[in-house]
């Protein structure tokens, strides 16, 4: 390396060390403020996930190393021209000690026009992490290993690395704004179940992948284009912006809505109390379309009061390979209530159809529909409980795939400690329970199964 470019790498490492310092002052501005008990429970709901801004901690000190390493290497690259051309005399060109003042003059210059040559997009570019890693077992002990119906915790008697996430983003936050957001997970769970159907690799996912740009109209017209995540549900796909009260997902999350789209969308906020948004994707977990029909989603958010947030959702169009016509409909309304700072309570019903699909009465449509409830009390500002109770019928059996009607239920209960900004710690107890018997207990079936879990997230 010559001696140019170690003063341009020493420039852009102090320019980044000074960056990275300020980032939580800086990314707080643009992230709402919210009550210690709230911001423990960290519940976003899943259609405002992709919007969310970056976190006010800031990338993490290895982060920060990373990006300084690759900033030496960028700037080793560039000095590679002087390297040749200098050869053994870089020696000769080394300064004696009475040139050391005018030496350091020189590098400080060269840190200032380093910093200086860097884009603008680079001061605005946000890195965040999510891990969560966790533990289940089946009291049932299944012969399989696997516990009936559960979405991502199905490892029975198994650690598992649910996921690791790393988030790059600049945020778009007001018209004219531009951004993208890119989200990289890999594990033994999570990425398996919501990566897309047309996807080959089982532990990696590129959860989202999209580009953003608010159109200076009204408030914002924000339009989003590429892979991102379902507006459907209270549940949601965990990550830096957003976890759920309870480790298990719902049945609901798992069998009666989607996971990701890929398309485009648009967004507009008519008041602090109306908010809409409507899509045209390729349908459900699809990168690439399976037919040549489009699927149409919509939501409107309505906050009437402040306590209370109501999500009206609806996705519509064909699902099936190579099947223009059978339309599949869902149906989804989420309720939030805050009747005070340390409960919060939420309901979830979904209703959904397809034509011509049942497996109970073959030609006759396909529905489902089923209802979850929520609460969580925040008993201190680290420690809270969470219960969720629900009920699903699969009145046509396409969705459980048992191909008979079929209803399941569960009961779960959570409690959660919070070690620090960074770090949470969740128990969990799992009681289902079906109308017949689905759930494998050890070498055979029963209509029943209980969990108890563990479950650590990280959290920069």
């Amino acid at each position: 390396m010559s001696a140019r470019a170690l003063v341009r790498a020493g420039g852009l490492l102090q320019f980044l060390a000074k960056r990275f310092s300020n980032a939580p002052q800086r990314i707080a501005l643009y992230r709402t403020t919210y009550p210690k008990e709230v911001e423990m429970l960290h519940r976003v709901p899943a259609g405002a996930r992709v919007s969310v801004p970056p976190s006010r901690a800031g990338p993490s000190r290895r982060i920060r190393f990373a990006s300084a390493t690759l900033a030496l290497s960028i700037a080793t690259a560039t000095g590679g021209q002087d390297a040749k051309a200098q050869g053994t005399q870089l020696i000769a060109a080394a300064p004696s000690h009475a040139d050391s003042g005018q030496a350091r003059t020189d590098s400080a210059a060269s840190t200032t026009s380093t910093a200086a040559a860097l884009p603008k997009w680079f001061d605005e570019l946000a890195i965040n992490a999510f891990v969560s890693t966790g533990y289940v077992y089946n009291s049932g002990r299944p012969g399989t290993g696997t516990n009936s119906y559960r979405v991502f915790d199905f490892n029975d008697n198994s650690f598992n690395l649910d996921v690791a996430e790393l988030v790059v983003q600049i945020a778009a936050s007001k018209p004219n704004d531009a951004g993208f957001r890119v989200d990289f997970a890999a594990g033994n769970s999570i990425p398996q179940i919501t990566k897309t159907q047309d996807q080959n690799a089982a532990q990696f996912d590129l959860q989202q992948a999209f580009a953003s740009y608010i159109a200076p109209l009204g408030s914002g017209l924000r339009f989003d284009v590429g892979k991102f995540v379902t507006h459907m549900g209270y549940e949601l796909i965990e990550g830096y912006d957003g976890y759920n009260d309870n480790y298990s997902r719902s049945i609901l999350f798992g069998y009666a809505i989607p996971f990701t789209h890929t398309g485009i969308k648009a967004s507009y906020a008519f008041s602090s109390k109306v908010a809409a948004m409507v899509e045209v994707v390729n349908g459900w977990d699809l990168l690439r379309d399976n037919n040549r029909s489009k699927s149409v989603g919509a939501q409107l958010t309505l906050t009437p009061v402040s306590p209370l947030s109501v999500l009206l959702n609806w996705i519509g169009g064909a699902e099936i390979a190579n099947d223009n016509h059978t339309n599949r409909n869902v149906f989804d309304v989420v309720a939030i209530l805050k009747p005070t700072k340390t409960l919060t309570l939420g309901v979830n019903g979904d209703y959904g159809i397809e034509n011509g699909t049942s497996a109970v009465n073959p030609g006759s449509d396909a529905t489902w529909k089923g209802i979850a409830g929520y609460a969580t009390l925040a008993v201190t500002d680290k420690f809270s409980i969470a219960l969720r109770g629900e009920t699903f019928h699969d009145e046509d059996g396409v969705r459980l795939g048992t191909g008979t009607k079929a209803t399941l239920s569960e009961g779960t209960f959570t409690p959660a400690y919070k070690f620090t900004d960074h770090v949470l710690l969740r128990g969990e107890v799992r009681y289902d329970k079906a109308n017949q018997p689905i759930l494998s207990n050890r070498a055979t079936l029963s209509d029943k199964q209980t969990t108890v879990g563990a479950n650590v997230i990280f959290v920069y």
